[in-house]
């Protein structure tokens, strides 16, 4: 996929019902070795605290054990909630996975907490944080990582120095702002906020400034998409993670569930169904071909470079089949496209 689209995979690892989180990590272990064949550029966990249903709550361990498993892939963060950490923590964690696999680990950041207000105490975050701090403790952060300073009284050991490369996320403004301005890649999160993206690439490029990083903007979006034989096919899996969705907004376990033939039953009202949707709008779901168009018409309006993707399967064969349909997908299209106007 060298002379194709940039793509890429974002794991929340998904438990089953009544599965051990150990099962499902297993799964991605997995997923990962696949991905690593298939050509995908990194492999991405994310961070979520006490949600039922996902096991990718201690993101650095998870990192470790899939590095581990593989050989040349990327693997990171996608992302580390930085305001639930120490900035001093995190430079210590990310050092030491470099140290053990250089040139292969990312640090992707956002500011939100990854849970409710509850699990934010329990993480020893102070009630007043609202992530406005988010640019003070990412110097901070950057700093452990970065080059020594003179007079510099604590340091990240290891850390210090290795530079380890960092995305922001976001699925608003204030971060696309930020990573401009500061000259760092950035990755929206289309996959549950995709009614902001448009805004937030444009906001991207337009504060972007080149860094020491960076000479010209690197947008990656996050986005929900399943691939099968047909049309059809691919409509029914994908009613897997629409059930997680509405499990979400209902304040139930978020476990994988087997996919139905139709949703249609399952709604309470037309509210449910109109928030998964919104949810879900970025989805690209279909063919080899349906997918093949919307890859193309997500990267022409938004001036992607890469794109991560997040599927989310019942079975673990529909979800590899998936994967590796979009593999195949993504080696047709040209890396980039000229974004469309207005967009």
């Amino acid at each position: 996929m060298s002379n194709g689209l940039a793509v890429s995979v974002l794991d929340l690892v998904g438990m089953r019902t009544g599965e051990s989180a150990g099962s499902a990590i297993a799964r991605s272990v997995d997923l990962a070795q696949h991905a690593e064949q298939l050509g995908y550029k990194r492999y991405w966990l994310a961070e979520h605290h006490s949600i039922s249903g996902l096991a990718c709550s201690a993101t650095p361990v998870l990192i470790g054990h899939v590095a581990a498993a593989t050989k040349t892939i990327r693997v990171g963060s996608g992302g580390v909630m930085l305001p639930n950490h120490a900035p001093l923590v995190v430079a210590e964690q990310f050092g030491t996975l470099d140290a053990l696999y250089p040139g292969r680990i990312d640090l992707g950041l956002g500011r939100a907490p990854g849970g409710d207000f509850q699990t934010m105490r329990a993480l020893r975050r102070d009630s007043s944080q609202s992530g406005e701090d988010f640019p003070a403790l990412l110097d901070e952060l950057r700093t452990y990582l970065g080059p020594e300073k003179p007079g510099q009284a604590v340091k990240a050991i290891p850390g210090q120095g290795s530079n380890v490369p960092i995305t922001l996320l976001g699925s608003s403004g204030f971060s696309a702002e930020l990573a401009g301005m500061l000259g760092l890649p950035f990755a929206f999160a289309a996959h549950f906020a995709p009614e902001y993206l448009y805004a937030a690439a444009e906001l991207y490029r337009d504060r972007f400034r080149p860094s020491e990083v960076l000479r010209k903007p690197y947008l990656i979006v996050a986005v929900q998409v399943i691939a099968a034989e047909t049309d059809a096919a691919a409509r029914r899996l994908f009613t897997t993670p629409q059930q997680r969705f509405l499990r979400l907004i209902r304040n139930q376990p978020v476990e994988l569930l087997p996919p139905v033939d139709s949703m249609e039953a399952l709604w309470q009202n037309y509210a449910e169904r109109a928030a998964v949707e919104s949810r879900l709008g970025a989805a690209i779901v279909g063919s080899n071909a349906t997918v093949k168009a919307g890859l193309e018409k997500l990267v022409g309006e938004t001036g992607a470079d890469e794109v991560i993707i997040v599927t989310d399967t019942y079975d673990h064969a529909d979800r590899l089949q998936s994967y590796r349909r979009v593999a195949e997908v993504a080696s047709m299209i040209e890396a980039k496209a000229t974004v469309t106007a207005g967009k």
